[in-house]
């Protein structure tokens, strides 16, 4: 068989992420994905200390729970195959220093479970955050990215955003710099 048959048989055969919002029953979901994968995104890269103190203080289940169904906070929750995947968080009227465009929208978490990298689950979630953006006739979005994240920093830089300005983060004890980015719409 020719490659490029081959190459787009096998893409028509995998499944798209779908992706929907998420409702105030799927709090307790969106809280333990949202442990699962900044724990997997970040603890090797930081001390078991600080991980440990970040999620048994600032990242607790309950903290997150809470947020789902919150004022301003807009989840979208991925599947692939059926199976929870990723989700995104997005909110309003949180417009950082530096940001002249105050009609934008944070994009303030947005994750895929280590077992779905590859397979389209962030592209879905940040297509669905831009037509959510679009919808709310928002004119900016924007996020945070650690910057040592170089993977994120790839994936948010081939989806157009651009760097304005830096913000501090604490993990734990750790006080990190933060990429705050914006893609214009």
């Amino acid at each position: 068989m020719v490659p490029a048959v081959q190459d787009t048989i096998l893409y028509l055969s995998m499944s798209l992420p779908e992706i929907r919002f998420a409702t105030a029953e799927d709090a307790v979901l969106i809280a333990d994905m949202s442990r699962q994968t900044f724990y997997e995104t970040f603890a090797a890269d930081n001390t078991k200390e600080d991980m440990d103190k970040f999620m048994n203080e600032q990242f607790t289940r309950e903290a997150l729970i809470k947020e789902v169904g919150a004022a301003g906070n807009i989840f979208l929750l991925a599947f692939h195959e059926g199976v929870p995947a990723g989700y995104a968080r997005m909110r309003e009227n949180n417009i950082p220093p530096g940001l002249d465009d105050k009609n934008a929208l944070e994009i303030a978490r947005i994750y895929a479970t280590a077992g779905s990298i590859g397979k389209g689950v962030g592209s879905a979630l940040m297509e669905k955050c831009f037509s959510v953006a679009h919808d709310l006739n928002k004119t900016t979005v924007w996020l945070g990215v650690w910057e040592k994240n170089e993977r994120a920093i790839r994936f948010y830089k081939k989806w157009g955003f651009e760097k304005f300005a830096d913000h501090d983060f604490l993990l734990g004890n750790d006080r990190q710099n933060d990429w705050l980015m914006k893609k214009t719409l």
